[in-house]
């Protein structure tokens, strides 16, 4: 298994964790992204109250070059570390992501049927285009090793996400196949979820919310966005994002 990061984290990418009550959010970031783009909503959550995790997924916020070695199973793994740590010092945990870490929620909640709760936000959950995938597996049969990366959309253009200019295709093909393998297991998710969804996302496809609202087995509430684009938590919603997840973990991890 390769290391995390070879090379030195970029100011303002470092993970956090913040001390709380006895219940625990984990906030999770999104493909070639980095913590900076959760912060806010894991500031918000501990303001409330909770106990929060935010980590820096592998390869990411460092160099591209450390995102080509790794894979959704080095993602989905530090993942489930840091979900395993939040929940052995926690009553309840809420599980927050946007777009891959908002997948990442759906495939910890799988996993973990004792999830409070998931908010997801831009998730990438619809079964990917044919083309698009051929595209990505012509372009790696090329011997291209770098491709433009999905980061920065955002229609606020006083914010800027610390994310990497370019990816791996390899990297994108392995969203992929994770994409496609959860499908089926998306039904066993039946605790609540929180939908949150940009009307004008120029990265994710259209739908994809809605897949996943139709696909699981637990109750769900909708967030849609008319203001802001992919990159929605650092966007003109944010505000309202923030708001409303920790009104929903609150409710989730109420006592019953």
């Amino acid at each position: 298994m390769p290391s995390d990061h070879f090379h030195a984290v970029m100011p303002g990418a470092e993970p956090a964790s913040f001390p709380g009550g006895p219940n625990g959010a984990l906030v999770l970031h999104g493909f070639t992204g980095s913590p900076q783009s959760m912060r806010g909503l894991a500031t918000a959550f501990s303001a409330a109250g909770f106990t929060v995790e935010l980590p820096l997924l592998p390869g990411h916020g460092t160099s591209v070059d450390d995102l080509a070695t790794t894979t959704f199973a080095d993602w989905s793994a530090a993942a489930e570390r840091a979900y395993a740590d939040l929940a052995a010092r926690c009553d309840r945990v809420v599980v927050a992501g946007l777009s891959m870490g908002a997948l990442l929620t759906a495939w910890l909640a799988i996993r973990h049927a004792e999830i409070a709760g998931l908010v997801v936000i831009n998730g990438v959950f619809a079964p990917i285009d044919a083309g698009l995938r051929e595209a990505a597996e012509q372009v790696v049969a090329q011997g291209v090793t770098r491709i433009p990366g999905p980061g920065n959309d955002i229609a606020d253009q006083s914010q800027t996400e610390l994310a990497y200019a370019e990816a791996p295709p390899e990297q994108f093909l392995s969203l992929f196949d994770a994409i496609e393998a959860l499908q089926d297991d998306l039904v066993k998710i039946r605790c609540p979820a929180l939908v949150i969804n940009s009307l004008q996302d120029h990265v994710v496809p259209a739908g994809s919310s809605d897949h996943f609202a139709a696909s699981v087995s637990g109750p769900v509430e909708r967030l849609d966005l008319t203001r802001s684009f992919h990159v929605a938590t650092l966007d003109y919603e944010r505000a309202d994002i923030e708001t409303r997840s920790v009104e929903f973990a609150m409710k989730v991890t109420a006592d019953a």
